[in-house]
Parts: C-alpha cells; structure tokens; sequence
C-alpha cells in the first residue's frame, strides 16, 4: 500500500465511521420539546460537531490501522484477492 492508497483508504473509512457516529446520542427536536419554526421535528436538537469529528477520527484511525498492519504484513496479498472466488467454487 503507498501513501495514496492508504489515504483514499483513511477518507473512505472516515466518512463510512462518521455516518455511523453522527446517529450514536442524538436527540431530536421534539425530544428537547422545542421545535424551530420551519424544521422537521425530527432534526438533531443539538449537534456537537467537534464531539462527533474527534470521535469519528479516533474509531476509523483505529480501524486504519488495522487494515494497513493487514496489508503490510503480508497477511492478504494480491494474489490472495485475485483468487478469492476460488474459495467460493
């Protein structure tokens, strides 16, 4: 893996985490018991970005590095992916 791969790797990760993240404590309007005029009442209340980034960052480093130590280790190689549907016949 060089240093694209493993950033294009990161930013997918990052994203795919923060979808799961920005839904973990969220509190709609109409729990808060105040609904702004013109929103849904299932809009977040109140969202922490800078909670939800930091925490988003933290998890999908953690699973980077997982996958690169993977990939760099020679655990999964190329040819191991190239004949993965053997596997399967």
């Amino acid at each position: 893996m060089n240093l694209t791969g493993g950033a294009v790797l990161f930013v997918v990760l990052w994203f795919l985490t923060l979808f799961i993240v920005v839904l973990i404590g969220q509190r709609s309007q109409q729990d808060a018991g105040y609904i702004v005029p013109g929103t849904h009442a299932g809009a977040p209340a109140d969202l922490k970005v800078k909670r939800i980034v930091i925490w988003t960052t933290l998890i999908s480093g953690a699973i980077w590095a997982v996958i690169a130590w993977v990939i760099l280790s020679g655990m999964v190689t190329r040819a191991d992916v190239a004949n993965f549907d053997r596997f399967l016949r």
